[in-house]
């Protein structure tokens, strides 16, 4: 089954980085953002990719056609003009980068990478959320509630700490309380093919003109996710992931040995 990566936007409110690389390109630990959704799903034997590319595209391409040498001892004959790897490691992935346009909506990308969808289902998700969903018990969830698409509905946590209060006494911090009962799309998303029919062109938003009319239609399910769940959306996001990666605490990271 493919995994089909949004990879594409301009991701404004991360301009300190995104002025230079593509919002997916934020390196968490010397890796791309990325790699480590990559890495999510190769945990759960997922290892087919497609990226829809589009602002700065071109740097995607780069760092997966220079992946094995950047990994690896190299041999370079500069009078052949030939280049020797040796202890290369590298994940067995097979990736497709697609060009799907500088300023087409999510579900216009969606659309333009269909001809690289070829089985019954496929995964979708965000180039910019991390996360311990069980994508086994997702895609087994999917499958028993018979909907068109199934999207991974977390609570994310506040972004501002909260106080718990006895009268006019402060009785305890509570560091990243949830927001209420609130469920909002946390992307890990899992689509029939017959999802891409309802595409029209560029300009449609797979949120809102996609899951918005499954929903209407009692096609959309929700698999519940009450565990780690974290965007990149400012740079406050990238320091907190960072510093997740640096105590060794990366929940995302635990099915998978952790890079060096």
């Amino acid at each position: 089954m493919r995994v089909v990566i949004l990879a594409g936007g301009l991701g404004t409110r991360l301009s300190e980085e995104t002025d230079r690389i593509p919002k997916p390109m934020v390196e968490i630990g010397g890796m791309p953002m990325l790699w480590h959704i990559m890495k999510t799903y190769e945990a759960y034997s997922f290892t087919h990719f497609v990226v829809a590319l589009g602002y700065k595209g071109d740097v995607v391409k780069r760092f997966f056609l220079d992946y094995r040498y950047r990994h690896a001892d190299l041999t370079v004959d500069l009078g052949a003009g030939s280049v020797q790897t040796h202890h290369s490691p590298h994940e067995d992935w097979t990736i497709d980068l697609i060009e799907t346009g500088l300023a087409t909506a999510t579900g216009g990308r969606v659309r333009r990478v269909a001809d690289w969808l070829p089985d019954d289902d496929f995964c979708l998700t965000y180039g910019d959320g991390l996360a311990t969903v069980d994508l086994h018990a997702l895609l087994e969830f999917h499958r028993a509630h018979g909907r068109l698409a199934t999207l991974t509905a977390i609570r994310p946590p506040s972004r501002f700490g909260g106080l718990v209060l006895d009268g006019d006494d402060v009785t305890e911090f509570s560091e990243k309380p949830q927001i209420g009962e609130g469920w909002i799309n946390g992307g890990f998303i899992v689509a029939k093919r017959e999802v891409l029919d309802r595409i029209v062109g560029d300009d449609d938003s797979f949120e809102a003109d996609v899951l918005e009319g499954l929903a209407a239609d009692g096609q959309l399910a929700a698999f519940r996710h009450e565990g780690f769940w974290q965007s990149m959306d400012t740079l406050r996001d990238v320091r907190t992931l960072q510093s997740l990666w640096d105590t060794g605490e990366a929940p995302w990271a635990a099915r998978w040995k952790v890079r060096s």
